[in-house]
């Protein structure tokens, strides 16, 4: 299988302008492509995707919803209070799916090992039938229902370590048991969502798993979750696929959030995620950016985890801190009717 990690970008992505001040700017994408243009990574390959089709969308959004994104090409509309569209916005929207979606293509057909899709705007906060939190379609939900409607694959794992609960991911999914989502995220904190005990309605209870953590926490303690809850549970639900929600806000220097998190502190989560991945996905892994407001930190941390999916050794986990280990021990709490924790 080739080693070869695809970076899956598309400069009219650029072309989504909100407010001048708003945080969720071109110069993020920018920022993080003048970083991997600037100082490449051996094993990387720079390839563009064609736009989600509508029919793609509708299987995660409502067709009225769309109708009214569709109906905001070309000119400035607020879709949302915190999702404003100009002229570009809706054919960057449609890019950042199709970019989800030609990177797990890529991954499933062997074409690549992995894959970044370096998009915008990002997506996990986006609902059915809503816009909310900066996301506009929900780009790691159109992908993963790509991989199992279109690709025929029966188990897929989302991984979601943005500093904000993945509210609309967790929504779309949480009655199935054929895609498992994953979320760390800081607590209390935007939007309000993934209580530990939120775990899945119905047949797919268990199959959604939230680790709500208290601000100021840092690399150990995310490590110790992945370590002691994501690992156990990948393992018995052996995904065909891994997606991750790769939002960098987490970040010590991030305006919109309170984490602790260093570049070496994500590659060494994404080396968590690859090496699961190699074990039971074939190597299939697939980043999708969502968040991450401070651009150097940003770009050194999807630099950090580009390298690791092109091979790098990702660093070593650090110990946790008593109150990481406590949010442990309460989401395995709430796991442990669902797993063998």
């Amino acid at each position: 299988m080739p080693h070869e990690t695809l970076l899956v970008c598309d400069d009219r992505m650029l072309d989504h302008e909100q407010s001048p001040h708003h945080p969720e700017s071109p110069a993020r994408l920018r920022a993080i492509c003048e970083r991997l243009r600037g100082a490449p990574i051996a094993g990387t390959r720079w390839v563009s995707a064609p736009p989600a089709t509508r029919a793609q969308i509708e299987r995660v959004h409502h067709p009225i919803y769309i109708d009214a994104v569709d109906s905001a090409r070309g000119v400035a509309f607020d879709l949302d209070p915190d999702v404003l569209l100009s002229a570009g916005s809706v054919d960057a929207a449609y890019l950042a799916s199709g970019s989800g979606i030609a990177a797990v293509e890529a991954v499933v057909a062997g074409a690549a090992r992995r894959a970044f899709a370096l998009v915008r705007p990002p997506g996990h906060h986006a609902e059915n039938s809503a816009a909310m939190g900066f996301c506009v379609f929900s780009n790691v939900a159109v992908a993963a229902e790509h991989a199992r409607a279109a690709l025929g694959l029966s188990r897929v794992l989302i991984v979601d370590w943005d500093v904000h609960h993945g509210n609309g991911t967790q929504h779309l999914f949480e009655g199935r048991r054929d895609v498992l989502v994953f979320n760390t995220h800081q607590s209390p904190h935007y939007p309000g969502t993934g209580a530990a005990e939120e775990v899945g309605d119905g047949d797919g209870r268990g199959f959604t798993v939230n680790v709500p953590l208290p601000g100021g926490l840092g690399d150990g303690d995310y490590a110790a979750v992945y370590r002691d809850l994501l690992t156990p549970i990948a393992e018995q639900f052996a995904p065909e696929l891994i997606l991750v929600s790769a939002g960098f806000d987490p970040h010590r220097d991030d305006p919109l959030g309170d984490m602790q998190v260093t570049a070496d502190g994500f590659a060494h989560l994404c080396g968590v995620v690859c090496e699961l991945a190699d074990r039971l996905a074939e190597g299939r892994v697939v980043l999708l950016l969502e968040g991450g407001y401070d651009l150097r930190g940003l770009a050194d941390s999807a630099y950090a985890c580009t390298a690791v999916l092109a091979g790098s050794t990702p660093p070593g986990g650090s110990p946790a801190s008593p109150r990481g280990e406590a949010a442990v021990r309460r989401a395995v709490q709430a796991q442990a009717p669902y797993w063998r924790l």
